[in-house]
């Protein structure tokens, strides 16, 4: 939940997902399904690929 992170909801087609920044230019998208404390990554790419 660090502030640079800027973890954020998505809309549209890739609502119940959430995005990390990791830079300017890459983001990691995220199912928050917990299980235990598990949570999923659904995709890793550059912004244009991930969105």
């Amino acid at each position: 939940m660090h502030p640079s992170l800027r973890l954020h909801p998505l809309q549209r087609r890739l609502a119940g997902l959430y995005s990390v920044s990791i830079s300017m230019q890459y983001r990691i998208t995220l199912e928050l399904e917990i299980r235990e404390r598990d949570i999923v990554f659904v995709n890793v790419g550059s912004h244009g690929e991930v969105y």
